[in-house]
Protein backbone atom coordinates (compact mmCIF):
# COMPACT_ATOMS: atom_id res chain seq x y z
CA UNK A 1 0.00 0.00 0.00
CA UNK A 2 1.48 3.37 -1.02
CA UNK A 3 1.60 5.73 2.02
CA UNK A 4 -0.22 8.55 0.23
CA UNK A 5 -3.65 8.49 1.87
CA UNK A 6 -5.28 11.89 1.81
CA UNK A 7 -2.98 13.41 -0.80
CA UNK A 8 -4.80 15.09 -3.67
CA UNK A 9 -4.15 14.52 -7.38
CA UNK A 10 -2.75 17.60 -9.09
CA UNK A 11 -5.50 18.93 -11.41
CA UNK A 12 -4.98 19.94 -15.08
CA UNK A 13 -4.98 23.64 -14.11
CA UNK A 14 -1.76 23.07 -12.12
CA UNK A 15 0.09 22.43 -15.39
CA UNK A 16 -1.51 25.26 -17.39
CA UNK A 17 1.23 27.75 -16.46
CA UNK A 18 4.69 28.66 -17.69
CA UNK A 19 6.97 25.61 -17.64
CA UNK A 20 9.51 27.25 -15.31
CA UNK A 21 6.81 28.06 -12.75
CA UNK A 22 5.45 24.52 -12.94
CA UNK A 23 8.97 23.08 -12.72
CA UNK A 24 9.63 24.74 -9.37
CA UNK A 25 6.22 23.71 -8.04
CA UNK A 26 6.79 20.08 -9.09
CA UNK A 27 9.70 19.67 -6.67
CA UNK A 28 8.58 17.47 -3.79
CA UNK A 29 5.44 16.23 -5.54
CA UNK A 30 4.82 12.48 -5.91
CA UNK A 31 4.79 10.54 -9.17
CA UNK A 32 2.70 7.41 -8.76
CA UNK A 33 2.12 4.38 -10.94
CA UNK A 34 0.68 1.16 -9.48
CA UNK A 35 2.79 0.27 -6.41
CA UNK A 36 5.59 2.76 -7.17
CA UNK A 37 5.69 6.28 -5.71
CA UNK A 38 8.58 8.65 -6.40
CA UNK A 39 9.27 12.07 -4.90
CA UNK A 40 10.37 14.47 -7.64
CA UNK A 41 13.78 15.91 -6.75
CA UNK A 42 15.16 17.37 -10.01
CA UNK A 43 13.53 18.85 -13.12
CA UNK A 44 14.29 20.89 -16.23
CA UNK A 45 11.93 23.42 -17.84
CA UNK A 46 11.59 23.66 -21.64
CA UNK A 47 9.70 26.86 -22.31
CA UNK A 48 7.43 28.45 -24.88
CA UNK A 49 7.83 30.12 -27.35
CA UNK A 50 11.51 30.56 -28.23
CA UNK A 51 13.55 28.12 -26.13
CA UNK A 52 16.25 26.86 -28.53
CA UNK A 53 16.81 23.81 -26.33
CA UNK A 54 13.19 22.66 -26.67
CA UNK A 55 12.07 19.90 -29.01
CA UNK A 56 9.37 22.33 -30.13
CA UNK A 57 11.96 24.61 -31.77
CA UNK A 58 11.51 22.64 -35.03
CA UNK A 59 7.71 22.95 -35.00
CA UNK A 60 5.17 20.21 -34.44
CA UNK A 61 6.26 16.71 -35.43
CA UNK A 62 5.06 13.17 -34.82
CA UNK A 63 7.68 12.86 -32.08
CA UNK A 64 6.84 16.01 -30.13
CA UNK A 65 3.08 16.20 -30.80
CA UNK A 66 2.20 15.65 -27.14
CA UNK A 67 4.16 18.78 -26.16
CA UNK A 68 1.56 20.95 -27.87
CA UNK A 69 -1.06 20.08 -25.32
CA UNK A 70 -3.32 19.90 -23.65
CA UNK A 71 -1.42 20.52 -20.39
CA UNK A 72 -1.41 17.85 -17.71
CA UNK A 73 -0.37 15.04 -20.04
CA UNK A 74 2.83 13.05 -20.46
CA UNK A 75 5.36 13.57 -23.23
CA UNK A 76 7.67 10.55 -23.45
CA UNK A 77 10.49 10.31 -25.96
CA UNK A 78 13.30 7.86 -26.62
CA UNK A 79 16.81 9.17 -25.97
CA UNK A 80 19.85 7.55 -27.65
CA UNK A 81 17.54 4.75 -28.76
CA UNK A 82 17.54 3.34 -25.22
CA UNK A 83 16.09 5.60 -22.52
CA UNK A 84 12.44 6.62 -22.20
CA UNK A 85 12.36 10.15 -20.78
CA UNK A 86 9.28 11.46 -18.99
CA UNK A 87 8.17 15.06 -19.49
CA UNK A 88 5.04 16.73 -18.12
CA UNK A 89 3.26 19.03 -20.58
CA UNK A 90 2.65 22.59 -19.36
CA UNK A 91 1.39 25.98 -20.56
CA UNK A 92 -1.82 26.53 -22.52
CA UNK A 93 -3.07 24.18 -25.23
CA UNK A 94 -1.07 24.90 -28.38
CA UNK A 95 1.94 26.34 -26.51
CA UNK A 96 4.52 23.57 -26.73
CA UNK A 97 6.30 23.39 -23.38
CA UNK A 98 7.15 20.71 -20.86
CA UNK A 99 9.12 19.83 -17.74
CA UNK A 100 11.60 16.95 -17.88
CA UNK A 101 11.77 14.78 -14.76
CA UNK A 102 15.51 14.34 -14.18
CA UNK A 103 15.65 12.61 -10.80
CA UNK A 104 13.47 11.24 -8.03
CA UNK A 105 13.65 9.71 -4.57
CA UNK A 106 11.90 6.38 -3.86
CA UNK A 107 8.90 6.59 -1.54
CA UNK A 108 7.16 3.26 -2.17
CA UNK A 109 7.57 0.16 -4.34
CA UNK A 110 11.32 -0.20 -3.86
CA UNK A 111 11.32 -3.88 -4.85
CA UNK A 112 9.54 -3.07 -8.13
CA UNK A 113 11.90 -0.17 -8.79
CA UNK A 114 14.98 -2.33 -8.18
CA UNK A 115 13.62 -5.11 -10.41
CA UNK A 116 13.05 -2.63 -13.25
CA UNK A 117 16.53 -1.18 -12.68
CA UNK A 118 18.37 -4.49 -12.82
CA UNK A 119 18.79 -4.95 -9.07
CA UNK A 120 20.64 -1.68 -8.48
CA UNK A 121 20.37 0.18 -5.19
CA UNK A 122 21.07 3.63 -3.79
CA UNK A 123 21.29 6.82 -5.86
CA UNK A 124 21.98 4.85 -9.05
CA UNK A 125 18.31 3.83 -9.09
CA UNK A 126 16.77 7.21 -9.88
CA UNK A 127 19.34 9.97 -10.47
CA UNK A 128 18.89 10.49 -14.20
CA UNK A 129 15.87 10.91 -16.48
CA UNK A 130 16.27 7.53 -18.19
CA UNK A 131 16.41 5.88 -14.78
CA UNK A 132 13.15 7.51 -13.74
CA UNK A 133 11.42 6.28 -16.89
CA UNK A 134 12.71 2.76 -16.32
CA UNK A 135 11.68 2.75 -12.65
CA UNK A 136 8.14 3.73 -13.62
CA UNK A 137 8.04 1.12 -16.39
CA UNK A 138 6.94 3.59 -19.06
CA UNK A 139 7.72 3.83 -22.77
CA UNK A 140 6.64 6.02 -25.69
CA UNK A 141 3.15 4.54 -25.63
CA UNK A 142 2.56 6.67 -22.52
CA UNK A 143 3.07 9.88 -24.49
CA UNK A 144 -0.21 11.80 -24.43
CA UNK A 145 -1.60 10.01 -21.37
CA UNK A 146 -3.24 12.19 -18.73
CA UNK A 147 -1.51 12.72 -15.39
CA UNK A 148 -4.62 13.09 -13.25
CA UNK A 149 -6.33 9.67 -13.41
CA UNK A 150 -5.75 7.50 -10.35
CA UNK A 151 -5.65 4.25 -12.35
CA UNK A 152 -2.67 5.40 -14.43
CA UNK A 153 0.46 7.49 -14.03
CA UNK A 154 -0.53 10.46 -11.86
CA UNK A 155 0.89 13.13 -9.55
CA UNK A 156 -0.04 13.79 -5.94
CA UNK A 157 0.35 17.02 -4.03
CA UNK A 158 2.92 17.20 -1.26
CA UNK A 159 4.83 19.91 0.57
CA UNK A 160 7.61 21.68 -1.38
CA UNK A 161 11.25 21.45 -0.31
CA UNK A 162 12.62 24.05 2.09
CA UNK A 163 15.50 24.83 -0.28
CA UNK A 164 15.60 24.93 -4.08
CA UNK A 165 18.79 24.72 -6.14
CA UNK A 166 19.10 25.87 -9.74
CA UNK A 167 21.57 25.82 -12.60
CA UNK A 168 21.94 25.25 -16.36
CA UNK A 169 20.25 22.34 -18.08
CA UNK A 170 22.18 19.25 -19.18
CA UNK A 171 22.99 18.00 -22.70
CA UNK A 172 21.81 21.01 -24.71
CA UNK A 173 25.00 22.01 -26.55
CA UNK A 174 22.92 22.69 -29.68
CA UNK A 175 21.01 25.55 -28.00
CA UNK A 176 21.91 29.24 -28.07
CA UNK A 177 24.38 30.53 -25.48
CA UNK A 178 21.56 32.32 -23.67
CA UNK A 179 19.57 29.15 -23.27
CA UNK A 180 22.58 26.96 -22.45
CA UNK A 181 23.29 29.23 -19.48
CA UNK A 182 19.70 29.77 -18.35
CA UNK A 183 19.16 28.41 -14.78
CA UNK A 184 16.17 26.33 -15.79
CA UNK A 185 17.27 23.12 -14.04
CA UNK A 186 15.86 23.00 -10.53
CA UNK A 187 16.42 20.56 -7.70
CA UNK A 188 15.48 19.96 -4.08
CA UNK A 189 18.16 21.17 -1.70
CA UNK A 190 17.26 18.67 1.00
CA UNK A 191 18.24 15.38 -0.63
CA UNK A 192 21.11 13.42 -2.19
CA UNK A 193 18.78 12.21 -4.97
CA UNK A 194 20.02 14.69 -7.61
CA UNK A 195 21.71 13.64 -10.85
CA UNK A 196 24.32 16.38 -11.37
CA UNK A 197 24.60 18.56 -8.25
CA UNK A 198 27.93 20.24 -9.02
CA UNK A 199 26.51 22.99 -11.27
CA UNK A 200 23.62 23.89 -8.97
CA UNK A 201 23.45 26.84 -6.57
CA UNK A 202 21.03 27.76 -3.79
CA UNK A 203 18.41 30.24 -5.01
CA UNK A 204 15.65 29.56 -2.51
Amino acid sequence: MIPVAGLEILPPVFYARDALVVARDLLGKLLVRDDVALRITEVEAYRWPDDTASHARVGQTARNAAMWGPPGHAYVYLCYGVHNLLNLVTNLDGEAAAVLIRACEPVAGLETIRARRGGLSGRALLTGPGKVGAALGIDRSWSGNSLFERDGLHLLDQAPPARVLSGPRVGIDYASAEHRKAPWRLACGDTIWVSKPTRLTDRS
